[in-house]
C-alpha cells in the first residue's frame, strides 16, 4: 500500500501545483499543462491499480513503465536547477539527488508486480 499511497499524493499534487510541474515539462513538448494533468491522472490510475488485489501486477508494470516516461521531467529539473513554479519542487540539490531514486521507485513499482 505504500506505493499506491506514494502514487496517490504525487497524483494530486499535479493538480494542487500544477505551475510548478509544468516548470519541469521538458520544452520540446508542447502544452506543458496537459502533460501535467495527463501525468497526474496516470499516477492516480497507477495507485488505483497498485492498491486493488486484482490488479496489482497491471499496476506495478505501468508504474515501472511511468516512473521511465517521467524521468525526461526530472533532469530537466535538475538541468533547471530545481527551480520550477518559484522553486517549489525544492532546491538544485534536492533535483539532482531525486535522479538516482528513480532506480529504487522503478526496482519497486517491478518488485510489486511481480509479487
Amino acid at each position: 500500500m505504500g506505493l499506491a499511497a506514494l502514487l496517490g499524493a504525487a497524483g494530486l499534487a499535479h493538480f494542487v501545483a500544477t505551475d510548478a510541474y509544468a516548470g519541469i515539462i521538458p520544452r520540446a513538448l508542447p502544452a506543458p499543462r496537459a502533460w501535467v494533468y495527463a501525468s497526474g491522472a496516470a499516477e492516480l490510475v497507477c495507485a488505483g491499480l497498485v492498491a486493488g488485489p486484482r490488479t496489482r501486477r497491471l499496476g506495478g508494470w505501468l508504474t515501472a513503465g511511468l516512473f521511465i516516461a517521467v524521468f525526461p521531467a526530472n533532469v530537466q529539473m535538475a538541468l533547471d536547477g530545481g527551480i520550477a513554479g518559484g522553486g517549489l519542487l525544492g532546491p538544485p540539490l534536492i533535483a539532482w539527488l531525486r535522479l538516482p531514486l528513480q532506480i529504487p521507485l522503478i526496482a519497486w513499482a517491478v518488485w510489486v508486480a511481480r509479487h
